[in-house]
């Protein structure tokens, strides 16, 4: 292995020079590659001798680009059986993000700096601290695809992300909004006013507001899981985006919900009325088959919304997803006895969330838990230590 300068002349006459790192590659070959600096052909240099002594190296000639790679992507997770909006959604990073930026890039070209440089023309773009974070993860997933193939040596995302994940996180402790009553999580008075001017969708808001199922979970409720004489229900599947039937999001959402005694008695009337289809759905189209999620919204929440008066500036609906109405669930699961609410464990809100750890109820929910007489408490315990 070697770097050395070359000098050459154009078919013009012009003189040229380069600096050129040469070595024999894991397969038994020469390879070169050029560079306009000393320091970038050693950088190089000794990042390929510690790569082909550890029998990882990839020669760029056998490199692929970052757009066949993600072609590769695709196609693993379609063998895998990942879900069709998971596969749509991926479909969309990188035909809108990833591959007008980085599509022609060699997967053995990428480095740090050319990570970042992605990263500051997302920024550029107006994307969103969300989305870049998550087209980086999917960019990292790529590579990882592609190592497994044996089609780069290193993954350059991994590498980055562990550089800087002290400084990703305290970032991200700043800018972890808590969700507030009244601007993310809708308030009593509020849900009392929504709920005296449901319509026809009235059933399925008010299994939304005392159960705190996921959207796709309501769409995908089945008659055969509410146990109307037992008053729970049980989330066994849900519908994705399409309208496809599948298992719950995770091992943890399959769960058992009680349901409050007017909730019981709403279901019961509506049972007889329910439109009948093939999937047996509680809350299906007039057709008997799966509602669109943004029907839901437009002809049921947004509705219901504006005629009880909880409205933006501008007159419209003040929440705008089903899942503010699951927010205000673990908001009424967790507050006082005293205040309306059932006052239950943290532990107990994981389950009836259907979330898969309950950190994850703690993380978002933990600043809604009634706190103590902290005064009081340290009043005690001194008197106790200094008696």
């Amino acid at each position: 292995m070697s770097v050395r300068k070359h000098h050459w002349t154009t078919r013009k006459g012009e003189p040229r020079e380069a600096w050129i790192a040469a070595y024999t590659g894991g397969d038994g070959k020469r390879h070169v590659k050029f560079f306009k600096r000393k320091k970038d052909a050693d950088a190089y240099h000794e990042g390929v001798k510690v790569d082909v002594r550890a029998g990882i190296h990839v020669a760029p000639s056998k490199s692929v680009t970052v757009r066949e790679a993600g072609a590769l992507w695709l196609q693993s997770g379609e063998n895998a059986e990942l879900e069709r909006a998971t596969l749509r959604t991926y479909q969309m990073e990188l035909k809108n993000h990833i591959v007008p930026l980085l599509g022609n890039e060699k997967l053995s070209s990428l480095t740090t700096a050319v990570v970042r440089k992605f990263e500051d023309k997302l920024r550029e773009k107006g994307i969103s601290t969300a989305t870049r974070k998550r087209l980086l993860v999917s960019l990292g997933s790529i590579l990882a695809d592609s190592q497994e193939r044996g089609l780069v040596a290193q993954n350059v995302v991994r590498s980055l992300k562990r550089s800087r994940r002290g400084k990703d996180r305290r970032r991200d402790e700043r800018e972890k909004a808590k969700l507030r009553a009244g601007v993310d999580i809708p308030t009593p008075d509020e849900i009392k006013a929504i709920i005296a001017h449901l319509n026809r969708h009235r059933p399925l808001l008010l299994t939304a507001i005392f159960t705190g199922l996921r959207a796709s979970e309501l769409r995908g409720l089945r008659w055969d899981d509410i146990d109307l004489k037992k008053a729970e229900l049980h989330v066994r599947q849900r519908a994705d985006r399409f309208g496809v039937i599948g298992r719950p999001k995770s091992g943890g959402s399959e769960r058992t919900v009680p349901l409050p005694p007017m909730l019981v008695s709403e279901l019961r009337e509506w049972k007889l009325r329910c439109p009948k289809g093939e999937l047996g759905l509680a809350f299906p189209t007039s057709r008997g088959t799966v509602a669109i999620y943004q029907n839901i919204l437009t002809r049921a929440f947004f509705p219901a919304q504006i005629a009880a008066g909880v409205v933006s500036k501008d007159g419209g609906p003040k929440y705008t997803g089903l899942h503010s109405l699951r927010h205000f669930f673990a908001s009424w699961c967790i507050n006082r006895k005293a205040d309306g609410g059932l006052e239950l464990p943290l532990k107990v809100v994981q389950e009836r969330l259907g979330h898969s750890t309950i950190t994850l109820t703690a993380d978002r929910y933990s600043h809604l838990f009634p706190r103590g007489d902290d005064g009081g408490e340290l009043a005690a315990a001194e008197k106790l230590l200094l008696a």
